[in-house]
């Protein structure tokens, strides 16, 4: 990682995968589908996991849902998570189907005796449980001690949670502090990432629709992420959960924390120089990008200015001029064609790249 070092935090096992401990961040979503709806819920999970996501919450709101979860594990490429709020035994259900994790809220769950037997529980049946406190759910006495929802009034709720977990023996615990204010939510972490080791489940509550909750998933998630805290992340989207998965793992490439899964568009903004549709020219480009899956570098310029030389770190890129084109590597010019061309001879030095095809392209075009 090229920021700050990672924080040491202590290592959570969830189903087969790690928690902390120095593993690669973890990706969450959540499923949308009706639980009880096997179904449907399986597709979702596979599709999920397929994207690229490697942990899945499921709510839990009723018994159905609970009685669903036996099979959803057995059948499930992924360890699941069962969300509960507010019923208790649903909780104690969800470990006798074998869920890898429990999320509860110990705020709306009655109380700490119930979270001590929850954690009693959870160490019988080898589970996790992710203690999760949010701004909407802090105890009345602490909202009026703070004067209201702040980063210290999450981290002392939280705090209080994870001795009563500790005085009943457990430690595979994963905290979240959440609020829908994201400096709020930055400043929560940064708290207590100095006050226990456990593993932070990172995320921006009730971001909102695409846009403007990509905008504060990026923000809040990636500034931890670039201060090295954080261990797993979901970002929360009023979306297809797809597209959490997608961002999530934009996020980690953004910032070094994953490779490449496939190809990174890089363009120069639009300005009057260009003499071409460059909007157009990009989304053409990046709908021909997602029938790759190799990760390369691909640039698209408008103009002379913003050629080779500002785009000298891609694999491959096009400039785009008024009647003709430039195709470089690396930042070095390999030929000139027609700018009716542009996209197919894009497309012919992706499969040089990709296929590894050097050989047959120096042939064809004489390099």
């Amino acid at each position: 990682m090229n920021s700050a070092a990672r924080r040491s935090s202590l290592a959570v096992k969830v189903g087969d995968l790690i928690i902390g401990g120095g593993a690669p961040v973890v990706i969450q979503s959540m499923t949308n589908t009706r639980t009880s709806d096997i179904a449907a819920t399986l597709k979702q999970i596979r599709l999920l996991a397929a994207a690229g996501c490697e942990l899945v919450r499921v709510a839990v709101p009723d018994e159905a849902a609970a009685a669903a979860l036996g099979e959803l594990v057995r059948e499930s490429p992924v360890p699941l998570v069962a969300d509960i709020h507010f019923d208790i035994r649903l909780a104690y259900r969800a470990l006798e189907q074998g869920a890898a994790k429990i999320r509860i809220n110990p705020g709306n769950m009655g109380g700490k005796a119930r979270l001590r037997e929850l954690c009693r529980r959870a160490i019988r049946y080898g589970a996790a449980l992710r203690i999760g406190v949010n701004a909407g759910s802090l105890e009345r006495h602490l909202l009026v001690k703070h004067g209201g929802i702040t980063a210290a009034a999450l981290v002392e709720s939280a705090l209080v949670y994870l001795k009563e977990a500790e005085e009943a023996g457990f430690s595979s615990i994963v905290v979240s502090l959440k609020a829908s204010d994201v400096l709020t939510t930055i400043e929560a972490y940064r708290l207590i990432a100095g006050q226990v080791r456990y593993p932070l489940h990172l995320g921006v509550t009730a971001a909102g629709p695409l846009e403007i909750g990509t905008i504060k998933g990026a923000v809040g998630i990636g500034t931890l992420l670039a201060e090295g805290i954080g261990d797993t992340i979901r970002v929360s989207l009023t979306a297809d959960p797809l597209a959490e998965v997608r961002l999530a793992r934009q996020i980690l490439e953004v910032l070094r924390l994953r490779q490449p899964s496939g190809p990174e568009l890089i363009s120069c903004p639009s300005c009057g120089r260009c003499t071409v549709d460059l909007v157009s020219l990009v989304e053409q480009v990046s709908l021909l990008l997602r029938d790759y899956s190799h990760p390369v570098k691909v640039a698209v310029m408008g103009c002379a200015v913003n050629g080779p030389g500002e785009a000298r770190e891609a694999d491959i890129g096009i400039t785009a001029g008024r009647k003709r084109g430039l195709i470089f590597r690396r930042g070095k010019i390999i030929r000139t064609v027609p700018q009716d061309r542009l996209l197919e001879a894009l497309q012919e030095e992706l499969n040089c790249n990709i296929l590894r095809k050097t050989r047959d392209c120096e042939d064809k075009f004489g390099r």
